[in-house]
């Protein structure tokens, strides 16, 4: 079940890890990596294909009051994605503060979508107002960070159009 279906939690942002496709890890090498990061995450409803390889995860970090569902892309939505992500990004920086990870986002044909969702109290839901926010993104940008090694991606808030 995705998180997007549980309502204790809540969407907050997407971010990408994108990749060659000969990078795309196992599931069993994803879920080694995150177990290497300690016991502070909680795997749920992994996915892999018919060869092994990584599909979807579902995670929770109860101590940060977050949970992820990772997803793997790949094909001609992410190439045409990946190249509209690189123009917006050489749009919006200078020419001496581009990293070299532009000139690679163009290879990129397969991505991880990290959806980053907030645990939320009940009570919270039912008053929009309430801006009480517990989140901690730590668990995010560790597990961001495990992926781009993992795969040897490149880590994108599409959100502002940046490189992490």
């Amino acid at each position: 079940m995705s998180l997007f279906e549980n309502e204790g939690y809540r969407w907050r942002e997407t971010y990408f890890v994108l990749m060659n496709l000969h990078k795309r890890p196992t599931a069993e090498s994803v879920e080694q990596a995150i177990k290497m990061l300690g016991g502070r995450f909680q795997i749920q409803a992994i996915h892999a294909d018919d060869a092994g390889l990584f599909e979807s995860l579902t995670l929770y970090a109860p101590g940060d009051n977050a949970a992820m569902d990772i997803t793997f892309l790949s094909g001609e939505e992410v190439v045409e994605h990946s190249t509209e992500l690189a123009v917006e990004i050489r749009r919006t920086e200078s020419e001496d503060e581009l990293p070299d990870a532009v000139e690679r986002i163009v290879e990129c044909d397969a991505r991880f979508d990290v959806y980053h969702f907030e645990q939320v109290d009940f009570f919270a839901v039912m008053d929009e107002d309430e801006e009480d926010e517990l989140l901690d993104p730590a668990s995010l940008l560790v597990i961001l960070e495990s992926l781009a090694d993992l795969c040897e991606g490149i880590v994108i808030d599409p959100q502002s159009g940046s490189i992490l």
